[in-house]
């Protein structure tokens, strides 16, 4: 006995199959090996350790600002920490900060860790109204038990 089908239209759809799998897989592992470097992660100053984050990933740091952290230098250089009431991340970010970035309040940064672990930013998302905090911070927040709910309620 065969394992074929005996009808030739069962065949014929059999080899197809068998034909185009194998394009199908290639062409999704070429697209996921492409996007690979397109993919984002997000850490808490507590979780971006040397391994989960080395240096010069790009990756997304969240907390809240710490307060009195703000420091101006020269040529639009502005530093902070950002804080999940466990560890502080100093973030240094060349350029204009949002209209509502303040103390305090939660705060996104996109960039890399340096080999000192500071975290150069080259975006800097703040919340956009009185109660916004980003979903991760406050996750990442509740699971620490650091949660204020007068600090935000969580994007829906």
């Amino acid at each position: 006995m065969s394992w074929l089908p005996k009808s030739p239209k069962a065949r014929r759809r059999l080899w197809v199959v068998a034909a185009v799998a194998p394009v199908l897989a290639l062409a999704v592992g070429l697209s996921l090996f492409a996007m690979r470097d397109n993919v984002t992660f997000f850490f808490s100053p507590s979780e971006a350790t040397a391994d989960k984050a080395p240096e010069g990933r790009v990756v997304r740091l969240g907390g809240l600002v710490a307060s009195g952290s703000v420091a101006r230098g020269v040529n639009g250089e502005v530093s902070f920490a950002v804080t999940d009431n466990v560890a502080t991340t100093r973030v240094v970010y060349q350029g204009d900060l949002p209209d509502l970035f303040r103390e305090g309040q939660g705060v996104v940064a996109q960039g890399a860790f340096l080999p000192d672990r500071s975290f150069r930013a080259t975006q800097v998302l703040a919340k956009h109204d009185e109660t916004y905090m980003p979903r991760e911070v406050a996750d990442r927040l509740k699971a620490k038990g650091e949660w204020r709910p007068s600090a935000g309620a969580p994007a829906t």
